[in-house]
């Protein structure tokens, strides 16, 4: 198995991504949009104690709707939310929705969001995303390569004592299949092992991490200020394969694992974890679904790639993100925490 060209969560046929982001004082934030222009079966799964979504519950695989037309993450906690109002009306003018009348714009976008707390880590409690930076990044939506740490909602992610970040990963199956994820790494738990190497690491494909070394730095102290620690990590992972709404759920369950296996605590009270899955097949195409015997070993396959690859995502925005300066003091990049991690040997 090996990355798909980009190596991200476009690759996957059918997923769009655009993003904003400002990071001027007293900004540090974002938003990420996936845009399916097709539509696509989704799935959700909530674990954090403290989530900030809307529209999850029409993922319900017991709910009517059928499908979704973009998701959202971003910045700004609660508030971020508003984001998403931007996009319906991006949706709306031009006519993508569930069809509700007869005129062209008689629709209604579908879009689920899910937010992370950054709210103040530039300086500004107000400076946060509204419904024009969704539609900003809805509209400067491609599938081209996906733009990876501080770009979008990963603007003023924190990983642990360290810089987060946005992060995306892809992988191409052996029959063909395509999965990939997409993340925004803010999370109270670290992202680094006591020997301070990445824990996800050990998941890269091929050579995609083979440079890392064990650096010799002790680990990065804390920002000398006060940063909320509120925090969450949230995530979409996807596949071109055809999964009916069964399927996708059990799909985004399992996902949970990958961001297990590359950050350390996870799930926590003061986090907000949540991970999408969507499935871009196109309508009409025969569906797999959990509830096929014949059907669980190629969605055993689907899923267990869907958590590895987010845990490749997940190190990917860490080893992307750049320090920034906060008023709480500097929040420290993995790059420039561990030099050492990035030197040949010789």
């Amino acid at each position: 198995m090996q990355p798909g060209p980009h190596n991200g969560i476009t690759d996957v046929p059918g997923v769009l991504v655009g993003q904003v982001q400002r990071l001027d004082p007293p900004y540090l934030t974002g938003t990420t949009v996936v845009h399916v222009p097709g539509t696509a079966v989704a799935g959700v799964d909530v674990r954090g104690g403290a989530p900030g979504t809307r529209e999850t519950d029409l993922l319900d695989p017991v709910n009517s709707n059928a499908g979704v037309h973009a998701i959202v993450l971003t910045g700004g906690s609660a508030y971020g939310l508003d984001t998403a109002g931007g996009v319906m009306g991006w949706l709306e003018e031009r006519g993508q929705g569930v069809r509700v009348g007869p005129g062209e714009r008689d629709v209604v976008p579908i879009v689920p969001t899910a937010v992370v707390f950054d709210l103040g880590r530039g300086g500004g409690f107000q400076a946060r995303p509204t419904a024009e930076w969704g539609r900003e990044a809805i509209e400067a939506a491609g599938d081209g390569p996906v733009a990876e740490g501080n770009h979008g909602a990963g603007a003023g992610a924190r990983a642990g004592r360290l810089k987060g970040g946005t992060g995306s990963a892809s992988v191409r199956l052996d029959d063909g299949t395509t999965v990939g994820a997409l993340v925004i790494v803010n999370a109270v738990g670290s992202t680094v092992g006591a020997d301070g190497r990445l824990l996800g690491e050990r998941y890269g494909l091929g050579e995609e991490f083979a440079g890392l070394r064990t650096p010799v730095e002790p680990a990065p102290e804390p920002p000398t200020g006060s940063l909320p620690g509120m925090n969450t990590v949230i995530a979409i992972v996807a596949t071109d394969a055809a999964l009916d709404k069964t399927a996708a759920r059990r799909m985004a369950m399992v996902a949970h694992d990958g961001l297990a296996r590359a950050i350390d605590p996870i799930h926590t009270l003061v986090d907000g974890d949540s991970v999408f899955a969507l499935s871009t097949a196109p309508a009409g195409t025969p569906r797999l679904s959990v509830t096929d015997s014949e059907a669980l070993p190629a969605l055993e396959t689907i899923f267990a790639a869907g958590a590895r690859t987010l845990a490749r995502a997940i190190v990917r925005g860490v080893l992307a993100a750049e320090s920034v300066e906060t008023p709480a003091g500097k929040l420290v990049s993995y790059r420039d925490a561990y030099p050492s991690a990035f030197k040949t040997s010789g």
